[in-house]
């Protein structure tokens, strides 16, 4: 537990909006609260709006990440309680895209007083896949995607963002991806990554108390709907929505789709 000070600044908290109700937006890897820019103008009329960058990421506090407290997502489970305690938040919904819906989850089994609601986006418990279980990667491509890492970490970023982005007609968006990956220091994405592709949170799931629900966009890199359809068999009180939009970050594809899907969630 660090100061309130020192949390706000180690994570970048940013405070808006107005209402009785708050949503927490937490990022994928490789982008920043600046991906949700989107939801934040629909939603901060009516609600209280947390925004913050995970440590290593935006303009979180880089001198407070190490390899061996990061080495696992309980760390930054315990980096997003500490938020929840300095702005004293229960019953919030949680929005978490990609490892944060895991890094939610973490959270929610230790202090489920702190979420109403969590939704996930694009979200999954384990990238590899296993026996009676499809994540969507062998571990061999998983290695090749660690080696082009390292071997030329911009290049990488560059060529990875369309992919994960599933847009060829909006290449601004995934030359926007492009920025915020390298805008992580090249070790930090490389250990992180391996942290996240390398994790398995499956047996989790079926503790969860808070309600979810499961967004899943379509031509997922990351995240094949098959991983979506697990979620919702696992988790106790959770439903899955596919929604109709491509690619990884469908918050800033198809902000719209997004927004009125989470807008759902809130008047259920």
């Amino acid at each position: 537990m660090g100061t309130t000070s020192s949390i706000m600044q180690r994570n970048n908290v940013q405070v808006l909006g107005n209402g009785t109700r708050t949503i927490v937006f937490a990022h994928g890897f490789g982008s920043d609260q600046s991906a949700w820019r989107h939801q934040v103008a629909a939603f901060s009329t009516d609600f209280r709006i947390v925004l913050f960058d995970h440590v290593g990421a935006g303009k979180s506090d880089f001198s407070a990440y190490s390899p061996r407290r990061y080495s696992s997502l309980y760390s930054y489970a315990e980096d997003l309680l500490d938020l929840c305690a300095e702005l004293k938040l229960t019953k919030s919904i949680l929005v978490g895209h990609s490892v944060s819906g895991m890094v939610s989850l973490l959270a929610a089994l230790v202090e489920p007083d702190c979420f109403s609601q969590l939704i996930f986006l694009d979200a999954s418990p384990r990238y590899l896949n296993d026996v009676g279980y499809y994540g969507g990667f062998e571990q061999h491509e998983l290695d090749a995607f660690y080696e082009a890492m390292s071997a030329n970490y911009y290049a990488w970023a560059s060529g990875f963002a369309p992919i994960a982005m599933a847009t060829e007609d909006k290449p601004e968006l995934a030359a926007e991806f492009a920025r915020t990956l390298a805008a992580v220091r090249p070790d930090i994405a490389q250990a992180v990554s391996k942290v996240i592709f390398q994790s398995d949170h499956r047996n989790e799931l079926p503790r969860l108390k808070v309600p979810t629900v499961i967004l899943q966009a379509s031509d997922d890199i990351a995240v094949p709907p098959q991983v979506g359809e697990y979620m919702a068999e696992k988790i106790p009180h959770s439903k899955l929505v596919r929604i109709n939009a491509r690619g990884h970050l469908p918050h800033i594809l198809a902000p719209d789709v997004v927004t009125n899907a989470i807008a759902q969630c809130l008047a259920a």
